[in-house]
């Protein structure tokens, strides 16, 4: 399988995108879990670039898994807003981390969480 995604990158990059999406619809999140380790094996990305790929697909994944919770009444949007502020400023402090973390680590790290979320 991974040889055929070699030689056609453009579908393995398709399949990563609708696998992540799916999962991203389903649970709410989780899709750049399983896009970093698909963008790493299937297209080859090198290690870094893996994640901050994942995050610019992730964004307008999210979007619309958000304005489909939205339109089916099933966002709180009022516990949602005392979330925001933390996770901007972790999310600046993630990317500003990013630079200095080695890939091995931020594997280790997200093994890690996909771990602790599955208990």
């Amino acid at each position: 399988m991974r040889h055929f995604f070699k030689e056609k990158p453009k579908l393995g990059a398709a399949v990563s995108g609708l696998m992540a999406g799916l999962v991203n619809g389903l649970f709410g999140a989780g899709g750049g879990m399983l896009l970093v380790p698909l963008l790493a094996g299937w297209c080859r990305l090198p290690g870094k670039t893996c994640f901050t790929t994942a995050l610019a697909v992730m964004l307008p994944l999210t979007l619309v898994s958000l304005a489909i919770y939205w339109h089916s009444g099933q966002l709180p949007f009022s516990l949602a807003w005392t979330y925001l502020a933390g996770g901007f400023l972790g999310g600046v402090g993630g990317g500003l981390l990013l630079r200095r973390v080695p890939v091995r680590w931020l594997h280790a790290a997200m093994g890690l969480f996909i771990l602790w979320g599955g208990i």
